[in-house]
């Protein structure tokens, strides 16, 4: 319990020390349940495309722009709108995101021709940039330390298990009813979730406490009397902080070193996560498979993702988080060499969710190494700005494979050649040294 002032002066000790309350669980589920619809939000285009590309006779490298012009979009959501996170609330740049994240499929699922279909994937990818570094810095936030590691993973293993979902929906969608009609079922969910989030999700304790907005005292007093603590009369002592949004900060002297090596391992892990990602439905239908195998494929990468996470979930709280991300990422490099050898469905789709298993089940760890190597004031901005310089091997990916299968590299090949960026991302994971990352 919260007997004094001086208990709450630091809310993460509060929380490493407390039990995990209802309200926690509460959070953490919302969060999951934001990832989900993000993982939804981001790969729609994806499902969508074989069937896009055909109607309007879409070229591989225009389709290529397509993929890239929401990446750019989640690039630009995470570096330059998830960083007001951190001065005017995780909360509220986590609503304004799914406004975005509601209305750009909606529109997209209008959208007359290829060049508002690249402008509306833009803004649909701020929101999704946006959400996803606030959404993982709320979530380390309401996590005790001995736990962090496994919340944070498990939270994002919403992502593609909303994408997972998606997929079996869009293989069923899409035959019947055609592309437009996948886009404007993305835009209404989120929209229909905005009421959901506005009324159960509360701001960071953590946040609150260190940057002190307007109210902050009784937004404090509603959050810790509903995880069983007793009220506040007054503010603790405000502590020294860092400016919040500032990406100076980013470079200090402790943080300059393990900065640059998180932006290269998410550069990396971004380039070939979304080359798969974007491009598997596509050359699933090249290499031969019927549609509703194709989409299938798309499914199956990410429904291994699922079970990679939580096992990498499980194996960080015991080996730590860079040994087991690092051993994940060399694994998925292995498997994606010997890929060009698979021949017939029945291989590729299982591959696909090996693949999905491995190089998810590293990915999602650079998030929890983020959401831990910066402080309160500049976490968001940190968070967001890794996935920023991540998000720039994820605009890259999916354009290189585009102009790659245009000139007819075989899939074996390019899955080679994105192999050796995971090989460079086990490599730049484990350079990340700091005494809050294990």
């Amino acid at each position: 319990m919260v007997k004094t002032v001086a208990d709450l002066e630091d809310a993460q000790s509060l929380i490493d020390r407390s039990r995990i309350s209802p309200l926690q669980m509460a959070v953490f589920g919302i969060c999951f349940f934001i990832m989900a619809l993000d993982g939804m939000d981001v790969l729609v285009v994806s499902y969508a495309a074989p069937s896009l590309a055909a109607e309007w006779a879409i070229a591989p490298g225009m389709l290529g722009v397509v993929f890239s012009a929401g990446l750019l979009g989640m690039t630009a959501g995470a570096m330059f709108i998830a960083p007001y996170a951190d001065r005017i609330g995780r909360r509220a740049i986590i609503l304004l995101s799914f406004v975005l994240t509601g209305f750009g499929p909606l529109a997209t699922a209008v959208a007359p021709s290829v060049e508002s279909l690249i402008v509306l994937r833009f803004i649909t990818g701020l929101g999704i940039g946006a959400i996803l570094a606030s959404v993982a810095t709320m979530a380390a936030e309401f996590a005790p330390d001995r736990q962090r590691n496994l919340i944070l993973v498990s939270i994002l293993a919403g992502y593609p298990i909303g994408a997972t979902i998606f997929g079996v929906i869009a293989a069923d969608v899409i035959p019947v009813f055609g592309w437009r009609a996948l886009f404007a079922l993305a835009g209404i969910a989120s929209l229909a979730a905005f009421p959901l989030v506005w009324i159960l999700l509360p701001e960071s304790l953590t946040f609150l406490i260190r940057m002190r907005p307007a109210g902050a005292l009784e937004k404090i007093n509603r959050i810790i009397n509903r995880m069983g603590h007793a009220p506040l009369k007054e503010l603790p002592l405000a502590l020294p902080v860092i400016a919040s949004g500032n990406v100076k900060g980013l470079f200090s002297a402790e943080l300059s070193r393990p900065t640059f090596f998180l932006w290269l391992a998410f550069f990396m892990n971004f380039a070939a996560l979304y080359f798969l990602a974007s491009w598997i439905p596509k050359l699933s239908s090249s290499a031969g498979l019927p549609l509703n195998l194709a989409i299938y494929a798309g499914a199956s990468f990410n429904m291994g993702a699922v079970f990679g996470i939580a096992l990498s979930g499980y194996l960080s709280q015991k080996f730590g988080l860079r040994r087991v991300i690092a051993v994940f990422l060399l694994l998925t490099a292995v498997v994606m060499a010997l890929f060009g050898f698979a021949k017939g469905s029945s291989i590729i789709l299982p591959l696909f969710g090996l693949i999905g298993f491995l190089i998810q089940g590293g990915f999602v760890g650079l998030y929890a190494i983020a959401a831990r190597l910066y402080p309160t004031e500049i976490r968001t901005t940190g968070v967001g700005w890794a996935i920023g310089a991540g998000r720039t091997g994820a605009i890259a990916g999916p354009l290189v494979g585009g102009i790659f299968v245009a000139y007819g590299l075989s899939i074996g090949a390019n899955f080679r050649l994105f192999a050796i960026t995971l090989i460079l991302a086990g490599i730049f994971t484990v350079l990340i040294k700091s005494d809050r990352v294990s």
